[in-house]
């Protein structure tokens, strides 16, 4: 097979949004490694890149690049990735026998799109109705942060964070909305710099009408300090 069909392919599989699991696909030896060896091995593939595209990694303002993208991928953009990092489930009961939805909205995304490994930022809207448990406000922030810490693609990460919250919780009663933009539609291809990706995932109650509805009305509710 040619070269430019086989590339062709990846390019149009990357372009039609293809996800290929609700889980990431993780090798199991993926975490024989420490994160320092990650590093090391990084800084040197990042290294060739650079110098294969031409750049001169002597220079000042590059010699420090390929070391500062290695940490940045292991400990920051794909920290995700490591179950270790994964936020303790922690939850308590419903002692003041709050019944109504509960929503956390305008929950900040920085993400990476794993077909170009370009950002994805937006915000989530997560909800959930109590039946008898409760997590504190900053878990569904930090449960939506670490699993867009990864490589991902926003249909995935819309139904991981509706899944953990299940789990933690005890019910299937969550929801999650993310409105993003992509840059690999923004800054490439395309280059539609106004466009946005919206994507859900209803449990529960949350797939009765009225449920749903209230739940995106509360969404669009400004918020005023």
């Amino acid at each position: 097979m040619k070269i430019d069909k086989v590339l062709n392919d990846i390019e149009e599989i990357g372009d039609n949004h293809i996800g290929s699991s609700t889980d990431n696909p993780i090798r199991k030896d993926a975490f024989e490694k420490s994160d320092l060896e990650k590093i090391d091995l990084i800084k040197g593939d990042v290294k060739n890149i650079l110098e294969t595209l031409g750049l001169d990694l002597t220079d000042d303002s590059l010699k420090g690049t390929p070391l500062r993208v290695a940490k940045m991928f292991v400990n920051e953009i794909f920290g995700g990735l490591h179950p270790d990092k994964k936020p303790k489930s922690s939850v308590f009961d419903n002692k003041y026998k709050y019944g109504e939805m509960l929503v956390e909205k305008n929950i900040t995304v920085y993400s990476t799109c794993e077909h170009h490994l370009l950002p994805i930022v937006g915000r989530a809207h997560v909800a959930y109705i109590s039946n008898g448990t409760v997590v504190g406000l900053s878990k569904m922030n930090r449960v939506v942060d670490y699993f867009a810490k990864r490589p991902q693609v926003q249909e995935r990460l819309t139904m991981q964070i509706v899944n953990e919250l299940q789990e933690v919780l005890g019910t299937p009663d969550v929801a999650c909305v993310i409105d993003a933009k992509h840059l690999c539609v923004n800054s490439r291809g395309i280059r539609d710099i106004e466009s946005s990706t919206v994507t859900s995932e209803f449990g529960g109650k949350f797939k009765e009408k009225a449920v749903r509805r209230e739940f995106l009305d509360y969404i669009k509710l400004d918020t005023e300090f």
